[in-house]
């Protein structure tokens, strides 16, 4: 297992670096979140479960943990992936491996001791329980129970765990790049007393991953857009930098004109 090797300064290039690729590469970034999401208690740790369908997705939740949360991030990543790109565990990021089943228990209670340790930061982990990208409009979901692992294990340790469904989807709007839609829904706090064990809760967020991923997409297709925030906006594409030349071509000839 490759395991955390945390580094502030690294934190810091990479939220520059990744800032710099969404601005180069989106016309802009576009968040939905529902409330509750900023307002949770701090002591309790947090797992947000998304679907798996872009190779962002890991500069996306170090974004929206610099942007709203501030919290201790945590990232699970398959081994293979990480392996290949081990920058990753600079900034919290650990291995899981799937082609070596007997090596998924010290993994799931690594990342339930990486929650349970106290710290003035929220401990935060990020999951993808589809264990590997697929196609965002692919359905039925299928959700590992890793993460319902982790909960059960967690919840020896503390009180409760808050779950936070979040959902992307990348989609060509009016301009000549795309854009970044994330969507974050309100916590689910999990207790000892309400916990439904695993099976139950990964279908619980297969669910709810589905009806959330659903949602976002109607809510796009029908451009009902007014409660999202932009918090990135990219370069001028090739298309506004030709209507921006136009417009001042116009101006110049009505000058002339006038």
């Amino acid at each position: 297992m490759l395991k955390v090797r945390r580094s502030k300064l690294y934190t810091l290039w990479f939220g520059w670096y990744s800032r710099r690729q969404f601005r180069r590469f989106f016309n802009s970034v576009r968040v939905v979140m529902q409330s509750g999401v900023r307002e949770m208690d701090l002591g309790t740790p947090v797992i947000f479960y998304a679907n798996h369908a872009y190779w962002w997705d890991g500069f996306w939740s170090q974004l929206c943990t610099e942007e709203f949360f501030h919290q201790r991030l945590h990232i699970i990543i398959e081994f293979q992936q990480l392996q290949k790109h081990r920058f990753f565990t600079r900034i919290g990021a650990f291995s899981l491996d799937q082609s070596r089943p007997r090596s998924l228990p010290a993994t799931l209670n690594y990342a339930a001791e990486l929650l349970s340790d106290h710290h003035e930061r929220q401990n935060a982990l990020w999951i993808f329980p589809q264990g590997k990208i697929e196609n965002v409009d692919k359905r039925p979901l299928v959700f590992y129970r890793g993460t319902a692992s982790i909960v059960s294990r967690l919840l020896e340790k503390v009180p409760g765990v808050y779950l936070v469904s979040v959902v992307s989807r990348i989609e060509y709007l009016e301009e000549q790049k795309p854009e970044l839609f994330l969507s974050f829904r309100e916590p689910h706090l999990v207790s000892g007393e309400n916990f439904p064990g695993a099976d139950n809760l990964t279908a619980y967020m297969r669910e709810m991953t589905e009806n959330h991923l659903d949602e976002l997409d109607e809510k796009i297709r029908n451009r009902r857009l007014g409660d999202t925030m932009t918090i990135i906006r990219g370069r001028a594409s090739v298309n506004r930098k030709s209507e921006a030349f136009g417009r001042f071509m116009r101006m110049g000839r009505g000058k002339d004109i006038g």
